[in-house]
């Protein structure tokens, strides 16, 4: 396994193995990984000759009130548990070799970056979109592995390689939860016990939902009102926002149809911001959005 921090070297190590006719997996990161980024890249290596883990903590992406020197770095433990696997490269680039001069140019996916998280947080998903492309086009895949605990960012990601016409299979792969089904998350550890204990309200509130879908309730507002029902009981989850969008689009529903449905909800559990998601379908359907870009 190599260690990149800079741009050029990454490039060329990447162009001898495109010459050997070689497919390429990324998994982008912000790193202080666990059990859910080592399953992105599993699959990336199980689906590519080659596997480059980036680790970088974007901060185009973080408002000015938030929490960009509060999140979690441990480069070196990354480094050991990505060490048990046959990871070829790592690319944990400085602030500077990724944003070394003013930026001028941006990527942004409207109206999909401006909904949902990112009404919450204006400028969010214009990081997250510059970012990705940033790493697309230093490390050029064939395919990039994405978890669904970030639903929107992967419906932003999916929708952007489509328009921009990047040749790149988007992987979704399901959310890794802990075995009292809280998602894994980086900002876990920054929970006090009481709170983590409270955050596991979130993935029975959602079980909740996707039951009442399945079981052929059509109300998206008592779908809604049940769920929230859920969080609300737990005193500790400050509840900041719950939807029920169509799975593909997320455009609004307000009746369940045919396709699959996903819950999206976040909640704050002391000073943590966490956010989950549950993709529905009726009874009998099917939970698949459509194929990977």
């Amino acid at each position: 396994m190599q260690l990149f921090e800079r741009i050029a070297p990454l490039r060329a190590a990447l162009k001898a193995h495109r010459l050997a006719g070689e497919t390429i997996g990324v998994v982008p990161t912000m790193g202080y990984l666990h059990a859910g980024h080592l399953k992105l890249v599993e699959r990336a290596v199980a689906e590519s000759d080659r596997v480059v883990v980036t680790i970088f903590v974007n901060p185009t992406q973080f408002g000015p009130n938030e929490d960009l020197d509060a999140y979690p770095r441990d480069l070196e433990s990354d480094l050991r548990q990505l060490g048990g696997l046959p990871v070829d490269h790592v690319f944990a680039p400085p602030v500077d070799e990724m944003y070394g001069r003013p930026m001028q140019a941006f990527v942004e996916v409207k109206p999909l970056g401006d909904i949902l998280i990112g009404e919450a947080r204006p400028g969010h998903f214009r990081g997250v979109a510059t970012v990705v492309t940033k790493l697309f086009n230093i490390v050029q895949p064939d395919r990039a592995y994405f978890g669904e605990k970030d639903y929107q960012q992967l419906t932003i990601i999916r929708r952007m390689v489509a328009d921009l016409e990047m040749p790149i299979e988007i992987v979704a792969v399901p959310t890794v939860r802990e075995a009292d089904g809280l998602a894994m998350s980086s900002r876990n550890v920054r929970l006090s016990p009481s709170d983590r204990a409270a955050a596991t309200v979130l993935a029975r509130a959602l079980d909740k939902g996707e039951r009442l879908v399945a079981g052929g309730e059509r109300d998206a507002g008592l779908i809604l009102a049940s769920t929230r029902a859920v969080i609300e009981a737990e005193p500790r989850a400050d509840l900041r926002s719950l939807d029920l969008r169509d799975a593909a689009t997320l455009d609004a529903v307000e009746r369940i149809g045919a396709r699959p449905v996903v819950l999206l909800v976040t909640a704050r559990f002391g000073d943590v911001l966490l956010i989950d998601q549950r993709v529905a379908a009726s009874d009998g359907g099917s939970t698949r959005t459509g194929e990977d870009t």
